[in-house]
């Protein structure tokens, strides 16, 4: 990375380096997407890991000084960034989502899900608080939407499924750091296929939704992160189409369906002009993540299932 012998030399204080590594960032033209979204929040983050500091450091530490060890760690840490493009997710092994921190590495993607929101309000109004729900997550990856959602409802039975077996080796170890062993259960599983036959009040989704011609185009940070969890065919709806081709047998009477699909909303709308799928809005910003009830997805289920039917023959 260019500029680093430079860096060793005149930089002194925490805040040196933050203001060296979000130049850095910006002249190496970095995709932020990743837990953060800009160039200076992204180096204070490396910054601090790197110097094993919380994130809630006393804004007067970032005038303290470095020793010359510390400064060699945070010059290496911000030129991995640069040079390989990784995300700072990654290299930090922490994500942050609904509140909570959760280890992650390229077995899985970095969270950053607007469904967070949803969780951390409860999924209010659409389901009783006061209730114990049951609670079904599809594609759980780093297991994030389920752990959060356990802990949102603290008397939820939770079920977590993804097809990688890598992806539930990294839920684990977040089921475990969060202690829900006992009520979070991981289940290798394509989609439904392997849940048990039961009824759940909240089925909850971030499956892969990128379509074929997105794919070609991805930021090389997205590179890093595992194509199972992006790539989802020509128009990005083959998940979302089996999806809602099996929802109906798994959702109880009064239980919703909470699904992120990101830029494929237009395509899953024009795909289903008569399904009123809730498109919902976030204060945080996000969108392409829609809401149906166990009856709307009972109702259109002949057309879920045509479809998905058709998917399954297409070349």
């Amino acid at each position: 990375m260019k500029g680093s012998n430079e860096a060793r030399a005149c930089l002194h204080t925490l805040r040196d380096c933050v203001r060296w590594a979000a130049s850095r960032f910006t002249d190496a033209g970095l995709f932020f997407g990743h837990g953060t979204d800009n160039a200076l929040d992204e180096a204070l983050a490396l910054v601090l890991h790197a110097l094993h500091l919380d994130h809630n450091l006393p804004e007067a530490y970032l005038d303290t000084r470095l020793t010359t060890g510390e400064l060699e760690q945070v010059v290496a840490l911000i030129g991995r960034r640069v040079d390989e493009r990784i995300p700072a997710a990654y290299l930090t092994h922490e994500a942050w989502f609904a509140g909570l921190s959760f280890y992650v590495d390229d077995r899985v993607l970095v969270p950053r899900s607007p469904i967070a929101e949803l969780i951390e309000a409860r999924f209010e109004p659409w389901v009783d608080v006061q209730a114990c729900p049951r609670v079904l997550d599809l594609c759980t990856g780093s297991g994030c939407i389920a752990v959060a959602c356990a802990l949102a409802f603290r008397e939820a039975e939770v079920i977590a499924s993804d097809l990688s077996e890598a992806a539930l080796e990294v839920a684990a170890i977040n089921v475990r750091r969060h202690g829900l062993e006992d009520r979070l259960d991981l289940i290798r599983s394509d989609l439904f296929s392997d849940i048990p036959a039961q009824l759940f009040d909240l089925v909850v989704s971030n499956p892969p939704y990128v379509p074929d011609s997105t794919m070609e185009v991805l930021p090389r940070e997205y590179l890093h992160e595992p194509a199972l969890g992006l790539a989802a065919g020509r128009n990005g709806l083959d998940l979302v189409i089996r999806l809602l081709a099996q929802a109906g047998d798994y959702l109880a009477p009064g239980g919703v369906l909470v699904v992120e699909v990101g830029e494929a909303q237009d395509a899953l709308s024009e795909r289903f002009p008569e399904v009123p799928f809730l498109w919902l809005e976030f204060d945080r910003g996000g969108e392409g993540v829609f809401l149906l009830t166990a009856e709307q997805v009972a109702a259109y289920g002949a057309r879920f299932g045509a479809a998905g039917a058709e998917l399954s023959v297409a070349p």
